[in-house]
């Protein structure tokens, strides 16, 4: 049994820059205002039109992000209804074959991590669960079970990959729910970093969502 810590990138090759100019643009037609773009023009009209709610312009460009994750949480992204999804399937990865080292890889917990007696108790009942999984998923599949039979037995903590393409506007609206302190640790890891990397790579649009 492998177990690794989550992790998010950005799949794209971003110019913020260049989405400010291309979202003045499209928003621009709206108020029929072309004549007032500038070259330092887009970043006081994106915030604009953010600020007074009009955020249907954002919807005009995208990003896709590829992140690694146990099912619980991939569970919780895939609610986010405008998105396309392309996730690793335990329906059809067999991971007793070569390719996956003969063994199922988990996400360690983020929450048991300090060295009290009671958190490295908490992880050992956990990591004997997680073998014990191993172990009855292997032995499933040793006595014929297809890989979607002996899913079954496999654990939330399993890990997933899957990549995810939103609009501006829904990464907004995700970031919103998924960096504040209500919501689940796990999430909480792959959401802030990539908020984080979102700012820095895409001015303005991202800029008033805090945690």
């Amino acid at each position: 049994m492998k177990i690794v810590q989550p992790w998010a990138v950005i799949e794209d090759r971003i110019d913020g820059d260049e989405i400010l100019k291309k979202l003045e643009k499209y928003g621009r037609t709206c108020y029929k205002s072309e004549h007032k773009i500038t070259p330092e023009s887009a970043r006081g009209f994106i915030k604009f039109i953010i600020e007074h709610g009009h955020e249907t312009v954002l919807e005009h460009e995208k990003v896709t992000v590829r992140v690694v994750c146990d099912r619980g949480v991939s569970h919780e992204i895939v609610r986010h209804r405008i998105a396309s999804y392309s996730q690793e399937s335990t329906r059809y990865c067999n991971y007793s074959q070569n390719k996956f080292g003969h063994e199922i890889t988990v996400i360690a917990p983020c929450f048991w991590k300090s060295e009290s007696d009671e958190d490295k108790q908490k992880y050992d009942i956990w990591k004997k669960a997680m073998e014990e999984a191993e172990r009855a998923y292997l032995k499933l599949l040793e006595l014929g079970a297809s890989p979607q039979e002996a899913r079954s037995v496999l654990p939330n903590s399993l890990k997933t990959e899957l990549v995810m393409t939103m609009n501006l506007r829904e990464w907004r609206h995700f970031f919103k729910l998924r960096t504040q302190a209500a919501t689940h640790p796990q999430m909480i890891e792959i959401a802030r970093p990539l908020l984080d990397e979102f700012k820095r790579r895409i001015p303005v649009i991202f800029d008033d969502i805090t945690y």
